[in-house]
């Protein structure tokens, strides 16, 4: 648990449950959806944090810094987001193209879609907009 833990269970209040998943992954997408990325980053750290010395912890890592780009996006630093987009996916590399209960492929096309548009900007012009902004299906069991 962090200093950030009782502001996370407050933000996480009211959302549903996804079975399989636990509450902060969940709340991840839920935050993430809502456009609040700075706060998806917090909740999903509460997961990265414990197991940061781990294989896993590249996907949840590769998740986080996603959702830093698009805080870098909505603050107009085009640089620095295309630069966490690129850490996302090189952190995203080992895993398939579904993970954890999300299209995997999809998330990386996101990443590389936003990080393409600002490069061929010249970090110009920010491909992102509060009423494009977009939207990450919510993790699902699979069964096989």
């Amino acid at each position: 648990m962090s200093h950030k833990s009782p502001k996370i269970d407050a933000l996480l209040a009211g959302h549903p449950e996804l079975p399989g998943f636990s509450r902060h992954y969940a709340g991840f997408f839920y935050c993430f959806n809502a456009q609040l990325y700075y706060e998806a980053h917090d909740v999903l750290e509460e997961i990265w944090l414990p197991v940061r010395k781990t294989p896993e912890s590249k996907f949840y890592k590769g998740l986080i810094q996603m959702a830093g780009g698009f805080v870098h996006l909505q603050k107009q630093r085009l640089g620095s987001a295309g630069r966490l987009f690129g850490l996302a996916l090189a952190n995203f590399e080992p895993y398939p193209a579904r993970h954890d209960g999300i299209d995997l492929d999809d998330v990386r096309d996101l990443c590389r879609k936003h990080q393409q548009a600002i490069v061929d900007s010249g970090e110009t012009l920010n491909p992102w907009t509060s009423g494009t902004a977009p939207q990450l299906a919510l993790p699902r069991v699979e069964f096989s």
